[in-house]
Formats: structure tokens, C-alpha cells, sequence
């Protein structure tokens, strides 16, 4: 009996399909599973020292604001104990423009990771197609179609090629380049560095945010202060010139007295518009750090304030902390993680790649038979590619490498430019606070000098002059006070960010 042949063809293809589904999935794994080209990332060494200088640790007055290597914590404007000042930076951080601008940088580097890993995926197309196409008979393909079509064979039915023909098409091709070399292993962590370093970058604009909006807030305060003095001192000054004008009027001083009165007078006068187009100023650079119009803050900052004062202890933590807390330094640190895996990139593409694809679907001259069964068309196969010469591919790696080692350098610049800015900041803290203090007293031994020098002038023991120059020194002194005040305020908002703002002012890549 004459076996069945209905059943064992597709037997016999069903099992061959596994088996090679089968090796084509071991031979995947076992390539996947190949070395990354390139270096590893190892994180750099930073060479800082084990303590601060003690020179700037230790203030010259025991009232001074100590500075201890402790670790800090918390917020660092929270030390100012200003509500005023806390909430500006709050609102700054949530509308501030350039901060919302890095906030989109971040979300691009994100989406750039994601198609550098999208890379480890196979790609999946459709495509369909309708072309109508006639070949030219002075061709030797259109001289061949034409002898076809009018082609006689005894026996058998004509040969008919159109010319012009149509053609339908419907197909799926598949595309896969297992990652041999690590390629888009290194790509895709190159793109988690430039998404972390992304972060830290608008981590640093956070800081320095924080330290605009502080600096700007302080130095208000202290044109507000300056403007109080100075008005205190017209108020002075104009009763000093009531003074000598009723001393003339009854013949006890000359006109001279009067005269260099008024002058010191119009000379205090002259000093108010300036300090109010300071106070005008700084307002309008706290409304642009919150996104708003100029003059927007006026109603709520226009009164007088006091310069938000230092506290009497302040916690810095060691210098090897600062490679944790500087984002400008995590930053640069991603930056070189980032140049180091595009050597790996470069280095992979001296080397051979492996393609698979697979295309399939329906083809067809009459659109009413497309999708009949003898319609079908197929491939399936590896593609192989292998740089024989290309000297660009080689010269990259030399640029990649020149690159990571620039990126290293720059690592090492950003330490450094951190240390320094640290112990810059803790020399020029101490040096306004011991200038705060012997200004301080400037002005108390002032007063009590211009209070006898009225009392002598009264009395007609001396003349105007010494009264002048007393009070010339009063003003002089106490002004020189509300700036060293401010700037004592002012220099800790610096150390602050030579610190890198507070300990939690990190930003993770989410």
C-alpha cells in the first residue's frame, strides 16, 4: 500500500523549524554574552587635603561665627533664620526659568538614553506598495520581456509578459544586530552618564540659584540699611545746621558755619538716589529670578528689613566631602564615565558586525490575487560586515581617547577650582567678620567723639570744623558698618556655594 504523504511533510518541517529556532536562540545568547571593548570606568582619585587651614577655621574674636569641620545638615539658608528669605527661595525654585529650562534637558538626555538602548532591540517595519513599471524594449531586459510575450512553444499555451506591468506588495521585514562587542553596551552607558551628568548640571543651577536669590535678598537688606543711616545722619546734620543758623542769627558764628552745614547736608542729600536705585535694582533681579515682571516684589519687600545676620556657629564638613556635595564635580565625574565608554563605541567599530533580518509578505501583479497563499515571498539570513580599511574608524579611537583624557583633566581642574573656592571663602569670612568687629567700635568711640565735639562747639570752646569732621567720621564709619554687616552675611552665602549648597541639593536622573 502506497504510504500517506498528507501528514509526514509537515512533520518533518515543524521539527526542523525548532531545531533551528532552537540553535538560533543558543547561538544568540552565546553572542550577547561577548566582552564590551574599551576600558572599564573606575572612579577617579581625588587629591584633597585631610582638614581645611586652620587659619581660616579660627576667627580672631571669640564673637565671631566659629566655622567646625563638622558635617552639615539641613538647609543652609535655614541658618539665616529669615522667613522672608526661605520663602524667596522656595518660590524661586518652583518657577525660576532657567531651572525649568534644565529640567527639559534632562527629560532630552532621558530620551536620548532611551534610543541608544532601543539600539539592543530588534526593529520590526511594515510596508506596502503598488508600482506600475515598463521597461524599455531598447534595453536587453525589456528586448528579453518582449520576445517572451510573443513566444509560440508547440503544445503548450503562449507566454504573456506585460510590459508594462503592475506589481502589489505587503511585507514585514526584521532587523537584528546582536551586540558582539559591546557597541551599544557602551552606548547605552555613555548615555546614562550624560543623563546623570544632565542632572547634576541642573543640580548646580540649583545652588546657584539659591546663592543668587540669597545674595540679592542680602544685599537688599543692606541698601535698605544703608538708606536708614544715612537718612538718621541728614536727620543729624539738618539739626546741626538749625544749630548754627540760630548761633549766627544771634552773632555767636559766622555765615562760614552755615555754609559748610548746608554743604554737608546736600552731600548726604546726593547719596539717597543712588542707594534707592540699588534697592530698585535688586528687586528687580528677585522678581527675574522667580520668572516674574520688574517691580513685581516691590509691595512685599519695599519695607525695611535687617540684614539677615550669620549664626553664631556654622558646620562645613572636611574637604573630601566636597567631591559628594559639588554637583559641578559629580557633573564633570559623569562627564568622564561618558568619555571613557565612547572609546569602547570607537573601539567596537574596528570590529566585525553580525545582522540578522528576516522579510516576508505577499507580492503580486493583480491586487485580487495578493493575498493567495502562492502570493508569498520570503528571506531569512545573517548578514556579515567587516572593516577591512577605513583609517577614520582608527582615528577615532585616538579622538576618543584624547577626549576621556581632556575629561580627566578637567575632573581635576573642577577639584582644585572647588578647593579653592572653599578656602577662599573661609579667609575673606573671617577677615569682613574681624573688620565687622573693629568697625563696630569705630563707631561707638564716633559717637561719643561727635557728642563732645557738639558739647565744645555749643559751649564755644572750638569752632564748626571739629563738629563736621566728627560727624563726617560718624557717617562714614557707620555706613562702612552696614556694608561689612552685609558683606559678612554676603561671604557666607559664598561659602555656601564654594560648598556646594546643602547636603541634599543632589539630583538623581529619575
Amino acid at each position: 500500500m502506497k504510504r500517506s504523504s498528507l501528514h509526514s511533510p509537515c512533520i518533518r518541517d515543524t521539527r526542523a523549524t525548532r531545531a533551528i529556532h532552537a540553535a538560533l536562540l543558543i547561538g544568540l545568547a552565546a553572542l550577547t554574552a561577548g566582552c564590551a571593548m574599551g576600558p572599564s570606568y573606575t572612579r577617579p582619585a581625588a587629591a584633597v587635603p585631610a582638614s581645611w587651614s586652620a587659619t581660616s577655621l579660627e576667627p580672631a574674636h571669640q564673637a565671631a561665627s566659629t566655622v567646625q569641620p563638622d558635617p552639615p545638615t539641613g538647609n543652609w539658608w535655614a541658618a539665616f533664620d529669615d522667613a522672608t528669605l526661605t520663602q524667596l527661595i522656595e518660590r524661586s525654585r518652583a518657577s525660576n526659568l532657567d531651572l525649568r529650562t534644565a529640567v527639559l534637558r534632562i527629560t532630552e538626555a532621558r530620551a536620548q538614553r532611551d534610543i541608544s538602548a532601543a539600539a539592543a532591540w530588534p526593529s520590526l517595519s511594515a510596508n506596502a506598495s503598488f508600482t506600475r513599471q515598463r521597461l524599455s524594449e531598447s534595453t536587453p531586459t525589456g528586448s528579453l520581456f518582449t520576445k517572451f510575450d510573443t513566444l509560440q512553444i508547440p503544445g503548450a499555451p503562449a507566454i504573456g509578459v506585460a510590459n508594462p506591468y503592475n506589481q502589489w506588495q505587503l511585507g514585514l521585514t526584521a532587523v537584528w544586530e546582536p551586540d558582539l562587542f559591546g557597541r551599544i553596551r557602551r552606548s547605552i552607558e555613555a548615555a546614562d552618564a550624560d543623563l546623570q551628568a544632565t542632572a547634576e548640571d541642573r543640580a548646580a543651577l540649583l545652588v546657584s540659584l539659591d546663592s543668587d536669590v540669597a545674595r540679592t535678598y542680602i544685599d537688599l537688606r543692606g541698601a535698605q540699611l544703608r538708606t536708614a543711616i544715612t537718612q538718621a545722619n541728614l536727620a543729624t546734620e539738618r539739626e546741626l545746621l538749625e544749630l548754627t543758623q540760630r548761633r549766627q542769627a544771634a552773632g555767636v558764628t559766622t555765615d562760614l558755619d552755615v555754609q559748610n552745614a548746608a554743604a554737608q547736608v546736600s552731600s548726604t542729600q546726593a547719596q539717597l538716589p543712588l542707594l534707592a536705585a540699588q534697592i530698585s535694582t535688586d528687586i528687580n533681579q528677585l522678581s527675574r529670578l522667580m520668572g516674574r515682571e520688574p517691580d513685581a516684589l516691590r509691595a512685599e519687600l519695599a519695607a525695611t528689613g535687617a540684614v539677615p545676620p550669620v549664626p553664631p556657629r556654622i558646620t562645613i564638613g572636611l574637604p573630601a566631602d566636597l567631591t559628594r556635595r559639588r554637583p559641578d564635580i559629580r557633573a564633570s565625574e559623569q562627564r568622564l564615565h561618558a568619555a571613557t565608554a565612547r572609546i569602547g563605541i570607537a573601539m567596537a567599530d574596528l570590529f566585525p558586525r553580525l545582522t540578522l533580518s528576516a522579510t516576508g509578505g505577499f507580492q503580486s501583479q493583480n491586487a485580487s490575487d495578493l493575498l493567495d497563499w502562492a502570493s508569498r515571498f520570503g528571506s531569512i539570513g545573517p548578514g556579515f560586515e567587516m572593516p577591512l580599511f577605513d583609517r577614520g574608524r582608527w582615528v577615532s579611537v585616538r579622538l576618543q581617547n584624547a577626549r576621556a583624557q581632556e575629561a580627566a583633566l578637567d575632573y581635576q581642574k573642577t577639584v582644585l577650582g572647588a578647593l579653592h573656592d572653599v578656602e577662599n571663602a573661609l579667609a575673606l569670612y573671617r577677615a569682613d567678620q574681624d573688620r565687622r568687629d573693629e568697625l563696630t567700635q569705630a563707631v561707638a568711640h564716633g559717637r561719643d567723639a561727635l557728642e563732645l565735639a557738639r558739647q565744645r562747639y555749643e559751649s564755644g570752646v572750638t569752632n564748626f570744623i571739629g563738629v563736621l569732621d566728627a560727624q563726617r567720621t560718624v557717617q562714614q564709619n557707620e555706613l562702612a558698618l552696614a556694608e561689612s554687616v552685609t558683606a559678612v552675611s554676603a561671604d557666607l552665602v559664598a561659602l555656601y556655594k564654594a560648598l556646594g549648597g546643602s547636603p541634599d541639593t543632589r539630583s538623581g536622573a529619575g
